[in-house]
């Protein structure tokens, strides 16, 4: 049995596939403490682990991602960085306080969280990567900074003050390159993927382990209507809950292309405000729905390309057209759609005849399921969190960590 320190950002994108891992590892005899904010405390609690609190406002995480969607955000990019790494130093100590006299035997944390790089040198135990999102950070800053002008962001003058008073105040020393703080290497790492779907597997090395998407029952007791898609034709739709309020158009567009169609549409909105909108009275729209449970009833779906959506429709074998808003989005999509499994539409180009004509291509062409297939079935042999358990039992042993 080992105690286990566990530090994630408050996301749904990222906490949500970490709770089947650490429900294996606590099933293992793993003690898990896991930190993050309030918000997630029964879902952490759940699964077995001992929850802390951030104790401070992480909005700054949240409100920050829509520097992924601006046409002009390189600056706004390395800004929004700094902002995260500011707000880092500040949990710190909060961090630091609440584990003082524990001893941990290693850290597992999120590749894009710089604190549990920070944490597992200052505690100086072995660390592990959970990569949530598909792209590695080569990949997504490719979509993000042109590469002549990646040269420019190596370094800043608030980042070169970080890295020195880290240095001097905790003997830590940070990545000379501010953009390695994207996706953060650890002794092992955790990819919720294969090695099928990665675009470039030259750029993970012997440390990943590809353990398919983050598949997991979390046993949620949501109220829905499932009665009314019973022997129904079901659309399901879901923009996600990060980038969903940023183009009221796209709701606009749904009710358009599916309100006098003879099929039920399931549609999350999660936090938005659904006054505004006047709902067809073949839609179901709910803030937030059991997302695996409703896609044993849907026959089609149109999703963001999030890493948990886009995970579960192709384990799944669902059609479903991808419409990419921001952050991994546009790189799930993309290699998606290179996988001949699916077709990414422009968001901002969007209209009811391009989405109803992309739906109905999905659907009739069987090479879409075909190849969607070759995808699921490398997802299943990735071995899921079982795999994962297993991988890290495995590590312990190599870093000599008490079984």
């Amino acid at each position: 049995m080992s105690n286990v320190l566990f530090l994630n950002i408050p996301y749904n994108g990222h906490v949500n596939p970490t709770l089947g891992l650490v429900d294996g590892l606590v099933k293992e005899g793993e003690q898990v403490t896991y930190f993050c904010s309030e918000e997630y405390r029964e879902r952490i609690e759940k699964v077995g682990a001992t929850f802390k609190s951030y104790g401070k406002d992480m909005t700054i995480l949240k409100n920050g991602s829509n520097v992924f969607m601006d046409g002009n955000i390189e600056d706004k990019f390395i800004n929004h960085i700094e902002k995260r790494l500011k707000l880092n130093m500040k949990i710190l100590p909060i961090i630091m306080g609440e584990i003082k006299g524990t001893k941990f035997d290693y850290i597992v944390h999120s590749a894009m969280f710089p604190l549990g790089y920070i944490i597992s040198r200052i505690l100086k135990i072995p660390s592990i990567s959970s990569f949530e999102e598909f792209a590695t950070a080569k990949e997504l800053i490719t979509g993000i900074i042109s590469g002549k002008r990646i040269k420019d962001y190596v370094s800043t003058d608030n980042y070169i003050k970080l890295r020195e008073r880290l240095d001097k105040f905790y003997n830590v020393k940070m990545p000379t390159n501010i953009l390695d703080l994207l996706s953060i290497k650890s002794d092992l790492n955790i990819a919720y993927t294969s090695k099928y779907f990665v675009s470039h597997p030259e750029y993970y090395d012997d440390s990943f382990i590809f353990i398919g998407p983050p598949i997991y029952d979390r046993k949620e007791v949501i109220d829905f209507p499932f009665e009314k898609l019973k022997d129904k034709k079901v659309v399901y739709i879901s923009l996600g809950t990060v980038f969903n309020n940023t183009n009221d158009k796209l709701y606009d567009i749904f009710f358009k292309t599916f309100g006098n169609l003879d099929v039920v549409v399931v549609m999350t909105a999660y936090n938005i405000d659904i006054s505004k909108f006047h709902i067809p009275e073949n839609f179901i729209v709910k803030n937030y729905v059991p997302q695996l449970e409703i896609l044993k009833y849907t026959d089609v779906a149109i999703t963001h390309a999030g890493m948990n959506s886009i995970g579960d429709l192709l384990y799944n074998n669902v059609p479903f057209v991808a419409i990419p808003i921001g952050s991994d989005q546009p790189y799930n999509a993309a290699r998606t759609s290179a996988l001949g499994a699916t077709i990414s539409l422009d968001t901002y180009k969007l209209t009811p005849e391009i989405l109803g004509n992309a739906i109905k291509k999905v659907q009739e062409d069987p090479s879409y399921l075909e190849n969607m297939k070759k995808i699921s079935k490398s997802f299943k042999e990735a071995g899921g969190y079982k795999q994962a358990v297993e991988d890290i039992f495995n590590f312990k042993k190599q870093k000599w960590i008490s079984l």
